[in-house]
């Protein structure tokens, strides 16, 4: 008798984003603790294709393959058994991204990262991305750090008319 795998989680049960920002499709598998392997398609429909002007390269803005391996890198930390309740994940810095290859809409990336070190609040990953069996970004280092949500916004007292209006 086998034991079913447990079930992988949904992009949007642990990331905040949503469209347009929300950069990755799928969860492939997921060691929680250790790596994950998610899948962004590139397509002509993303919005910032919208005002090319013909003939443009369609090369895919490095910023956001940054962005979409974060993502990744991000639904690998939201996954961690010891993530402390109440906090929010923060993007820290990127060391040593290479770009190897461009990505075009039509192409299919797999974004592998994985953990090197994890810190009480702090989480720092390594990994790649991938167009088939060719290698489009090497990350060297992407550390997240976890903060608490008071911190970042505390309660303002009740005259605040802004922070009033806020809530």
């Amino acid at each position: 008798m086998t034991t079913a795998a447990p079930a992988l989680p949904q992009v949007t049960d642990l990331l905040p984003h949503r469209y347009p920002m929300l950069l990755v499709d799928r969860v492939l598998d997921m060691v929680p603790g250790s790596s994950i392997r998610t899948v962004k398609a590139v397509t002509l429909g993303e919005p910032w294709y919208a005002h090319l002007p013909a003939g443009a390269p369609l090369d895919y803005p490095r910023s956001l393959l940054v962005e979409s391996w974060g993502q990744s890198a991000g639904l690998l930390a939201s996954a961690m058994a010891d993530t402390p309740q109440g906090q929010v994940m923060l993007f820290g810095s990127v060391a040593d991204a290479v770009f190897h290859l461009p990505v075009h809409p039509g192409d299919v990336l797999e974004h592998r990262v994985r953990i090197s070190r994890a810190l009480a609040d702090s989480v720092v990953f390594e990994g790649t991305s991938h167009r088939g069996e060719e290698t489009v970004m090497t990350v060297s280092s992407m550390v997240m750090a976890f903060r608490p949500a008071t911190l970042l916004r505390p309660e303002a007292p009740a005259t605040d008319p802004v922070r009033k209006a806020d809530r």
